[in-house]
């Protein structure tokens, strides 16, 4: 197969070298849909060495939580990204031939055969097998008319045409297998941009889009003739003032041995002068004026830094990673540190490099952060874990996933 793939991307690499604009009309058209049968046949196969890579558990092998963080480092794809291929792979291999055969033939896309998939799934559990089969007929035949979010509407009567003996009672089932897809599918994603700023992407069941919208709905009303906010930056304020809220509380549960609270780093120097500018731990820089006004309302924290960056080792005669030494901690790894690895501070673990059982000190120099996953991986692995010339951890690969064993190093929390 590595062949043939090998043949296929010499032939699409002459056909990107060549001019679209010297197609006729009827040539390009027919290009482009020949192009996009070719996407699409590509896809089949990707998904079955998706599926096989998942099956063999690779992705544990070398190291990874999942297959689709191993798909996101490996094929620089977005963990949802990923996640989707896995699930597509998962569907297409487990469910009915009918409906991966027709994405191998370029009949449908694969949004297309999500839809399908899920659909014919459902027959085959209401109505039988003979039933799925028409099924995939069918809707295989509207995928040639109706985009993926039409053909899924038109699927929720297709009992009506393969078993309409059964609609009636199907149409509650269907309702039931649509509650378990969105609890399936949710998800909340928050992805730190170059600014410090963050995006937030994701889908919310109904149940959660119902608390979310009573809770920021009372806030989100201008707040008087002068208020020039747009309907979207007011929704954002209305979620920060339901963060505030929170976190005033006192009933969230402790971080790592730590109660929830905002760290902001800064200068001894700075501090003293009223608060100067500072950062938080998740690297974002404030201005004077906004530590300030955080000062007013959240326990500030302040952590002092060496002149490399480094934050000063507070290490104290104990087992456990808390307090002050956590802290610093977190500001130096900001994150599991394992390559790839892209869990906040907040979902990770102190790891002693040489153990304490071993004699090892607690202190930065004899700490790392870690994932639960990555604390276990590491524990029960073959990797081992060192601190660098610059203050920084860096990981051995075993000699079986790289001979040469060359340090590797986490790069989403810290870029340079």
């Amino acid at each position: 197969m590595v062949e043939e793939l090998a043949q296929a991307d010499g032939v699409v690499a002459v056909c990107t070298d060549m001019a679209p604009w010297a197609l006729a009309d009827h040539d390009l058209i027919a290009a482009l849909d020949a192009a996009h049968r070719l996407q699409q046949r590509l896809a089949a196969v990707t998904s079955a060495l998706v599926r096989e890579v998942d099956s063999r558990g690779t992705a544990t092998e070398q190291g990874a939580s999942s297959t689709a963080v191993w798909l996101r480092e490996r094929l620089r794809l977005t963990v949802p990204a990923a996640r989707r291929l896995v699930d597509l792979a998962t569907t297409l291999d487990t469910g009915n031939p009918g409906v991966r055969q027709a994405l191998a033939d370029g009949h449908i896309t694969q949004e297309q055969a999500r839809v399908i998939a899920d659909t014919v799934t459902t027959v085959h559990t209401t109505a039988g097998a003979e039933a799925a089969d028409k099924a995939v007929g069918l809707l295989v035949d509207w995928a040639g008319r109706f985009d993926p979010n039409l053909l899924r509407k038109l699927s929720t009567r297709i009992l009506d045409h393969v078993a309409p003996e059964v609609a009636d009672a199907a149409a509650e089932a269907a309702l039931r297998a649509a509650e378990s897809r969105a609890a399936r599918d949710r998800h909340l994603t928050l992805s730190q941009q170059t600014d410090g700023r963050l995006r937030l992407t994701g889908t919310l069941d109904a149940e959660t889009a119902g608390l979310l919208r009573a809770a920021i709905d009372p806030l989100t009303a201008p707040s008087g003739p002068d208020d020039t906010r747009t309907p979207g930056q007011r929704r954002h304020d209305a979620l920060a003032d339901v963060c505030r809220l929170a976190l005033r509380t006192g009933d969230l549960p402790e971080n790592g041995g730590d109660p929830t609270q905002l760290v902001i780093t800064t200068s001894y120097d700075e501090l003293t002068r009223q608060l100067g500018i500072g950062a938080l731990d998740t690297g974002l820089q404030l201005t004077p004026e906004a530590v300030r006004r955080l000062a007013c309302d959240a326990a500030i924290l302040p952590a002092v830094l060496g002149g490399a960056g480094q934050p000063l080792d507070v290490g104290r005669q104990r087992r456990l990673v808390i307090g002050p030494l956590r802290r610093a901690l977190l500001l130096r790894d900001r994150g599991c540190a394992f390559p790839g690895c892209d869990r906040p501070p907040r979902w990770c673990d102190a790891h002693h490099i040489r153990h304490w059982a071993d004699g090892g000190d607690t202190s930065l120099t004899n700490a790392v952060l870690l994932c639960g996953h990555h604390h276990r991986h590491l524990h029960h692995g073959d990797w081992s874990v060192r601190i660098g010339g610059d203050g920084h951890p860096e990981f051995i690969p075993p000699t079986w996933l790289d001979p040469a064993q060359l340090p590797r190093r986490n790069h989403y929390h810290r870029r340079t």
